[in-house]
């Protein structure tokens, strides 16, 4: 893994539906630079970007992976953008849809015979042809070229693996970070046989929020122990929202949960990421339809300032929780082992040489007192410091 992407934390951004774009042609792109401090101040230190090539309708559907969507702007509205973001400090990432296209992508000889999942308006191309090992190799690169730092790879797993491993750039750009959609399955085989830096962690995803629901920390409890396991082989990307699911705050069915999912989500191993406007308690219901996915994906404001108030402590506790993984760096491969463990009560302790951080976390109705730590009911502590064993420190911190 690139040595930038061992501290890097995204704020995620799905372009078309952030910039309100409907089907006129127009320099949206520009709005996003007006975020770029925001994203900053948040903690974060990448740009994590949805489509923005040439596309039907959601920007799944690509036309053209060469053209800046008419919808977003152009050419020069992107070089601007990344300049002003690496101008900050911001490393960006774009999203490649190289599983499906649209029926009308510039190049419908090299489409299989076979729709995305049932998707009439998604034709998956063809993998086994070398043509179009040869056309994603020069997209990747393509952009690259213009300064971007790393690809999000979409429905990775749906493409085979050694795909992959033929069509990253890696001797003409050592530096760049790649990680894949990959919702089920063996990750750990799959970056090995794709050559991927990572994938997406779509199971402790899921563990969190769940656990949480149904107050059954032994489902967290496992799934810590696959996570861990998976850094034997690579850093898995993180995250308890995205552009795909039901926003964390509409998922979980008691709002005061919010606080422990953030607070398992930065205290253990991975590449982080926070879903644009999840920072804000943004709610949103994913739907199976045609249209399901606008909720997830609403317009935001031309600048931060015009945001509604009502989302600032959700804004500071992401603040907080950013802070601390940004000043414990080494958190991104640390071990967590699972110190207490009961139904609505468990601690967690990640762990990199002789730095600790413990995470103690209550969702019974009643306060709970771990080894010399009380937590209040339906809250959380976090503690860090040096590993110092004794009688009287809390679970050994």
């Amino acid at each position: 893994m690139s040595g930038w992407a061992e501290h890097a934390i995204w704020w995620q951004v799905y372009p078309l539906g952030f910039t309100g774009a409907d089907s006129t042609a127009a320099h949206r792109l520009p709005q996003l630079e007006n975020w770029l401090d925001y994203a900053i101040e948040l903690g974060c230190n990448g740009l994590l970007l949805g489509p923005i090539f040439a596309s039907e309708t959601h920007g799944y559907d690509t036309i053209d992976h060469l053209r800046i969507d008419p919808r977003l702007g152009d050419d020069a509205d992107f070089d601007r953008l990344i300049a002003a973001a690496h101008q900050r400090g911001l490393k960006v990432a774009l999203d490649g849809v190289f599983n499906h296209v649209a029926r009308s992508f510039v190049h419908p000889e090299w489409m299989a015979d076979r729709t995305f999942e049932g998707h009439d308006h998604l034709v998956a191309l063809d993998h086994s042809r070398p043509e179009v090992a040869a056309y994603v190799k020069r997209v990747l690169s393509h952009w690259l070229e213009r300064g971007v730092d790393g690809w999000r790879l979409d429905a990775a797993y749906a493409v085979p693996a050694e795909f992959w491993q033929a069509v990253l750039p890696r001797e003409r750009f050592p530096d760049a970070w790649f990680f894949g959609e990959v919702i089920h399955g063996d990750y750990a085989e799959y970056v090995a046989k794709s050559g991927l830096d990572s994938v997406t962690q779509y199971e402790l995803w899921k563990a969190i929020w769940s656990s949480l629901n149904d107050g059954n920390f032994f489902e967290l409890s496992y799934a810590l122990g696959r996570h861990d396991a998976l850094l034997d082989t690579f850093v898995p990307q993180t995250f308890v929202g995205n552009h795909d699911v039901t926003r964390i705050a509409t998922r979980l069915e008691d709002e005061r949960h919010v606080g422990h999912a953030l607070a398992i989500l930065f205290t253990v191993a991975g590449v982080p990421s926070v879903y644009s406007g999840d920072e804000q308690a943004f709610r949103g219901l994913k739907e199976d339809r045609v249209g399901g996915d606008d909720a997830i994906r609403p317009a935001f404001p031309s600048c931060p300032d015009e945001l509604a108030p009502d989302g600032e402590a959700t804004y500071r506790l992401h603040q907080e929780l950013i802070g601390g993984r940004r000043r414990n760096p080494w958190l991104t491969r640390s071990r967590t082992t699972v110190e207490h463990l009961a139904n609505r009560t468990m601690a967690l302790r990640s762990v990199s040489g002789d730095d600790s951080v413990l995470l103690l976390l209550n969702i019974s109705d009643e306060e709970f007192r771990f080894a010399g730590e009380s937590v209040p009911a339906q809250s959380w502590r976090l503690l860090t410091g040096r590993v110092t064993p004794g009688p009287d420190a809390p679970l050994s911190l």
